[in-house]
């Protein structure tokens, strides 16, 4: 009597269960590291805007149309001032991108919006330059991962970073 020729067929059967689950978690691994890719470009071209803002003197926050921070848009979205290149991130608008002076309240130390006023950040009003800039993109830029046989809803990334300034 024979003993292993009864056992033939249990590596063949058992990697056929097992060789989808393999896949399909080498597939859900990717698309982390996509979403993580993602999120990690996004925060870059965001804290490549704040960088720029931080440096550029004469900016008016509290106009959305102000030149100084549609360059700065333009430049962390294409990497030049006029949106003569194309953009990096595939979906990403200027109109995505939020741009907000930041205040330390001298009484409690607490960062907060500054308000548009002659003694918030209005500077053509007269008002004093922020602390900080903070850049986010508050809806989120939608990702949707792609899993096979698992319907997933988008994921909305959203990034923000706070960089101090230093223009007048």
């Amino acid at each position: 009597m024979r003993i292993w020729g009864t056992r033939r067929g249990n590596v063949i059967l058992e990697s056929t269960m097992m060789i989808p689950v393999i896949l399909l978690l080498l597939v859900g691994m990717g698309q982390i590291a996509k979403i993580t890719y993602t999120y990690y470009s996004l925060r870059k071209a965001i804290y490549s805007v704040g960088s720029y803002l931080g440096s550029l003197q004469g900016t008016n926050f509290c106009d959305p149309g102000d030149p100084n921070l549609q360059q700065a848009i333009a430049f962390g979205l294409t990497g030049s001032t006029d949106n003569s290149l194309p953009v990096f991130i595939t979906g990403l608008t200027p109109d995505m991108i939020t741009v907000s002076a930041q205040v330390v309240d001298p009484v409690t130390g607490a960062i907060g919006p500054c308000d548009c006023s002659v003694t918030g950040c209005d500077i053509s009003a007269g008002g004093h330059p922020p602390n900080y800039i903070l850049v986010s993109i508050p809806n989120g830029y939608m990702i949707t991962p792609r899993i096979p046989f698992l319907p997933l809803e988008a994921i909305p990334l959203k990034p923000q970073v706070k960089v101090p300034y230093g223009g007048t």
